[in-house]
């Protein structure tokens, strides 16, 4: 049986012959390569957080004072890190978390096409934003068989979001997950020191551009006139949103309804209540809110207000190990989000892929060795209090 940590040995046998890897297998690394490829101003956006990004600071470094403790014994020599998660059968526990910057980070400024393909090479699922340089329905495509997920940031117009919602239906998108927290944007330094912020340039609004009742709204094609066109994102951005809405969406979809953003227990007990199909714990990486708790602390009380509810997660993920602490702290799916992107600025879809094949080999490596031949033993071991603080 073949297991993720099989990676290593490809490596060193590679190395026997010469050959080493063409991209980092760790995270320090990994961010200093892309360091260096990507623009001061794409940089800033990518890696940069709210306000003196404490919060992002924290999501991170937060996973330290959570450990695991092994146990012996135990017959490891297979593992299962499979999951089942709106009536799929995922191969592991990781997905793609949405990332709205992804199309400028590639040479050809396909990115989102290339974590697509990063997918389909890996069997890792893409939840792709709807900020992106490539249609959604191009992107869904370019995952092949690799179910998907669609990220909605949730329009003004209604007849807009119901047009995002059914394109993503009729693309092939799996789920649909709304963010809760980006109606307006944080404050965030680095970008405002640089007078940058992409999407008032015209980036990663295609999903928009192509929309047909978007075009509907404007006097001109965007093609003809970008600077309408963006002026009219402006306006049209931002929704905010209140628990009466949840059966707006619902009526808007048959799609499994997630709520990104949920990190108080009593509003994931509220989200489980409405009946939404999973709730994503999430800080959005510190990026638009400072001095907060890292993610990773909330997640024990959102995991306890969300009873039977699914919780995916993210925010401070940097390695397998931090997957698997997640999975103990009760992730169901956790989400991969500036590690992969930093592979696809310095790889395009193969740094992608070899970025999120890195992290599974050591998230199965790290079961073996500490005796969790799977995921509900992982989940035992925090349930147990195996984990300590």
């Amino acid at each position: 049986m073949a297991h993720y940590g099989d990676m290593q040995n490809a490596i060193y046998n590679a190395g026997l012959r010469g050959v080493l890897p063409d991209y980092p297998v760790d995270f320090a690394t990994l961010e200093a390569r892309a360091q260096k490829a990507l623009s001061p101003s794409l940089l800033n956006y990518v890696q940069g957080g709210c306000g003196d990004e404490y919060t992002q600071d924290r999501n991170a470094e937060a996973f330290r004072h959570w450990g695991m403790v092994p146990r012996m014994l135990v017959d490891c020599s297979e593992r299962d890190l499979s999951i089942d998660l709106f009536g799929l059968k995922l191969p592991s526990p990781i997905f793609m978390a949405p990332i709205g910057l992804n199309g400028e980070v590639t040479q050809d400024r396909r990115g989102d096409l290339a974590a697509a393909r990063a997918s389909a090479a890996t069997g890792v699922p893409f939840c792709a934003s709807t900020l992106s340089n490539s249609p959604m329905e191009e992107v869904c495509a370019a995952a092949g068989d690799v179910p998907g997920f669609f990220q909605l940031y949730t329009p003004k117009n209604e007849d807009l979001t119901a047009s995002l919602l059914t394109r993503a239906k009729d693309a092939g998108y799996r789920a649909i997950v709304v963010t809760l927290d980006t109606w307006v944007t944080g404050w965030r330094p680095r970008d405002l020191n640089s007078a940058s912020f992409p999407q008032l340039r015209g980036k990663v609004l295609q999903n928009y551009f192509s929309d047909p009742v978007f075009r509907s709204l404007l006097d001109r094609p965007p093609e003809d006139d970008p600077a309408a066109a963006i002026a009219m994102w402006t306006k049209v951005f931002g929704k905010v949103l209140t628990w009466d809405d949840i059966a707006w969406f619902r009526g808007l979809t048959d799609l499994p309804i997630v709520l990104k953003g949920i990190c108080h227990g009593e509003d994931a007990r509220k989200a489980a209540d409405h009946g939404v199909d999973a709730i994503y714990c999430s800080n959005h990486g510190g990026r638009q809110a400072n001095g907060g708790i890292a993610a990773i602390d909330m997640l024990p009380d959102v995991v306890e207000g969300a009873g039977d509810t699914p919780v995916l997660f993210d925010s401070g993920i940097r390695s397998g190990t931090d997957v698997v602490k997640a999975i103990a702290l009760g992730a169901t799916a956790v989400g991969i989000g500036r590690p992969y992107t930093y592979g696809l600025a310095i790889g395009g879809d193969a740094g992608a892929a070899h970025v999120l094949n890195s992290i599974l080999a050591e998230a199965d490596l790290l079961m073996a060795v500490n005796g969790y031949p799977d995921l509900a033993a992982v989940r035992s071991a925090g349930a147990s209090l195996s984990l300590a603080r």
